[in-house]
């Protein structure tokens, strides 16, 4: 199982949501750039990138910071937010992310997100399902920076691109998003069970080395952890060690 560390970013400064609340942020003192060269020095491959000014819709100076990370570290780099055409998916790649996740775009307009892959290929973007539990019982994938309700199941969003190479797709359980609580190990085995062709990132609410290991034993792609990381629950030298491939 991969781990990807996470930087998410408002205005340049490192931060956290609570369930996906813009009005819960706890705000970090590390500099994003400094703190991706520590990943980078402690064995990270890839690093996560967010930035949640774009995923509102807001101008801000986080693709700068990108470009930083991307020029000063051999980090490959994931990320998002605010991916609403062709130029915005250029200029994502332009400032060296090597994989962009497109979230709300891919629920609104499926057809353009299926020509991308089409032809771009797999490799360079991943599908971003975050999900909450509706009254029905269901996950609904959340839009607008999880601030909308996109009207669409989980299975149903990921079936949509099953015949376009979809290779990489992240769920985070908003409800878990920067609580600690653990992650939703059930969400992301029943996701691996279902579509076995796919590399299930998992997102949300990782806070113990337990929780990485029942992730990986959910046979999970990937793992992003956030703010376990920047309060220190535990190392990513740890993490990397306590995985059967670490």
């Amino acid at each position: 199982m991969r781990l990807y560390p996470a930087i998410d970013l408002r205005g340049g400064t490192v931060v956290r949501l609570y369930q996906g609340d813009y009005d819960q942020t706890t705000a970090y003192a590390n500099d994003p750039v400094e703190l991706a060269q520590a990943y980078e020095d402690a064995g990270a491959s890839w690093l996560h990138l967010v930035d949640l000014d774009g995923a509102k819709g807001e101008a801000g100076e986080n693709l700068y910071v990108f470009e930083e990370i991307a020029t000063r570290t051999a980090l490959r780099i994931q990320a998002g937010g605010g991916v609403r055409n062709a130029n915005d998916l250029q200029r994502l790649h332009d400032a060296g992310v090597a994989r962009v996740v497109i979230g709300s775009l891919a629920v609104r307009q499926p057809d353009l997100v299926r020509d991308w892959l089409i032809k771009q290929g797999s490799e360079g973007i991943c599908l971003a399902a975050d999900v909450r539990l509706a009254d029905d019982g269901s996950m609904h994938v959340q839009t607008s920076g999880w601030t909308e309700d996109g009207a669409i199941e989980l299975n149903d969003f990921i079936a949509r691109y099953q015949d376009v190479d979809l290779r990489h797709a992240l769920c985070t359980d908003v409800s878990r998003d920067g609580t600690l609580g653990g992650p939703n190990v059930a969400l992301y085995r029943g996701l691996v069970q279902r579509f076995p062709w796919l590399q299930v990132q998992a997102s949300g609410g990782v806070s113990s080395l337990a929780d990485l290991q029942a992730l990986a034993e959910a046979e999970v792609d990937g793992a992003i952890i956030g703010k376990a990381l920047l309060e220190q629950r535990f190392t990513l030298q740890e993490a990397q060690a306590c995985l059967p491939n670490g």
